[in-house]
């Protein structure tokens, strides 16, 4: 297990998520993915699809989205924080990715259970997202939504249409304190790798002395962390073969040898 702690300014979530996603998907020879809650625009391009040969699956709650996608991808509607999932769906996965979705969770157990039934033995599944307790995300979490949106849009104003705010429980979101490592170790999953990054830049347009202090803080704990005060997240899990067989090389040529069925 690799736990990191870093600046804001280095978690993968935004612009360095495809190539995140593309070196651990061929790292861990991935031919048939899962990308949770990517709806009409899956982190990787259509081109890296059809380059790599992968089979890959955007979904979203919303099949109005989903149908925005580009036909190379293959689209199902899909609430991985439900009860109950198509059974269809059982170990049909070699890997599984999500990008600012985990936040959004009203049920990180059951996720991560549903998760872990869909990966096949030596899967894995990747998260990137932003976690509690950094005040502005306490704050998204704890106030009315109407209040929310009115801070969002006075500090990070975005297109609505394209960046929509959506409903944020921090169910799970959490940096890698010892708690949430026995979280999803006790779901059977084997914790790779729990970077944690501490700082944010809302402050920087409206409140600059703030940012300073922030900057400050985030500077301190960088030499000092504490887990639970981090604002992002990048988790790697992975499925084992077996309690007597999880080698990486073992994991890897399961995952080349596998057939993917196909979802649509």
């Amino acid at each position: 297990m690799i736990v990191t702690y870093q600046s804001f300014e280095e978690f993968p979530g935004w612009d360095k998520a495809p190539e995140l996603f593309k070196s651990l998907i061929a790292e861990y020879l991935s031919k048939c993915i899962l990308e949770v809650g990517s709806g009409a625009n899956p982190t990787l391009p259509a081109g890296s699809i059809l380059e790599n040969d992968l089979s890959y699956v955007t979904s979203d709650l919303s099949l109005t989205e989903l149908e925005k996608a580009d036909p190379v991808f293959q689209r199902v509607v899909l609430d991985l924080s439900a009860k109950a999932i198509d059974p269809s769906l059982t170990e049909s996965f070699d890997c599984v990715l999500s990008r600012m979705v985990g936040e959004h969770i009203c049920d990180g157990r059951q996720f991560h259970q549903n998760i872990y039934k869909i990966l096949r033995p030596g899967g894995i599944s990747v998260h990137c997202f932003s976690t509690l307790w950094s005040l502005p995300f306490a704050i998204n979490r704890l106030l009315p939504d109407p209040i929310t949106d009115r801070l969002l849009n006075r500090f990070a104003p975005r297109d609505e249409d394209l960046h929509g705010k959506f409903k944020a429980y921090y169910s799970w979101s959490r940096g890698p304190s010892k708690k949430m490592i026995r979280r999803f170790e006790m779901l059977g999953f084997e914790v790779i790798r729990y970077n944690g990054y501490f700082g944010h830049q809302y402050y920087r347009p409206r409140l600059p002395w703030l940012q300073r202090m922030e900057d400050w803080k985030s500077r301190l704990l960088l030499k000092h962390p504490v887990p639970q005060l981090c604002s992002y997240a990048m988790l790697v899990l992975r499925k084992p073969h077996s309690l007597s067989d999880s080698s990486p090389s073992s994991i890897r040529k399961q995952n080349e040898d596998a057939a993917c069925s196909t979802h649509s």
